[in-house]
Order: C-alpha cells, then sequence, then structure tokens
C-alpha cells in the first residue's frame, strides 16, 4: 500500500510529468494506492472535478482512522509547531494516518518533508 497526496494526484490529473505522477501511476496501475480520508475530502471538494475522477477517488480503499487519531495528530501537529515548522492541520491529519498505517506517502508538497523529519512519516519517491 501507499498512500496518494492531493499535491500528486492533482498533477496527475492535470498530465503532469514527475517522479511522484510516475509512483502514482503505478500505485494505481498495481491497486496498491489508497486515500488518507482528508484527501479524497480535499479532492471532492473541487466543484470543477469531473464525475468520473471523482468515481476514481471513490473506488480506492481510504486508510481508516484509528482510536486516538485525533489525539496523536494534534500532538503531531503541537509538536511541528513548537520546532517552528509548518503545521497545516490537513497535513498534519494526512501524515498522521500515514505514521499509523506505515504506509509511505506520495507527494510534491514540500512542508510534508518537515513532517518526515520530526516524525516517522515515510515518503516517496
Amino acid at each position: 500500500m501507499i498512500a496518494l497526496d492531493t499535491s500528486s494526484l492533482v498533477s496527475f490529473l492535470a498530465g503532469e510529468q514527475g517522479r511522484d505522477v510516475e509512483a502514482l501511476d503505478l500505485a494505481l496501475e498495481q491497486k496498491q494506492g489508497v486515500l488518507p480520508p482528508v484527501v479524497l475530502a480535499d479532492m471532492l471538494s473541487d466543484p470543477r472535478l469531473p464525475a468520473s475522477v471523482a468515481k476514481l477517488l471513490l473506488d480506492l480503499p481510504l486508510l481508516p482512522l484509528g482510536e486516538g487519531f485525533w489525539e496523536r495528530a494534534g500532538l503531531l501537529r503541537s509538536r511541528l509547531i513548537r520546532k517552528g515548522r509548518k503545521a497545516h492541520l490537513a497535513d498534519s491529519l494526512i501524515a498522521q494516518v500515514c505514521i499509523d498505517h506505515d504506509v509511505p506517502l506520495i507527494t510534491r508538497d514540500a512542508d510534508f518533508g518537515a513532517i518526515a523529519r520530526s516524525s516517522s512519516l515515510r515518503l516517496f519517491p
């Protein structure tokens, strides 16, 4: 399994190039791609999202939120803020669900690099 972030999904759907897009394409092809729930909500919030893309997203498995998720996510964000790192709420939630499942995240959002350096989040590529 490998988690897919909004930044890479948007780039993939726009036909952009990059290691993340190639990895995402392979993950989808091999049916290994999973979505953090926040990514699904983020993607579906685009009013211009084609119905075919929404269906593709809704067909992907979601990473479930385990007991204590919200507390762990809050503590992760608190640690990041204390260290002076960027800590957007959505990014913290995405990172925590990936950490909980020990699933790497495909992203092109550089903010996740700071999270990975301060936690056990694994990034790909």
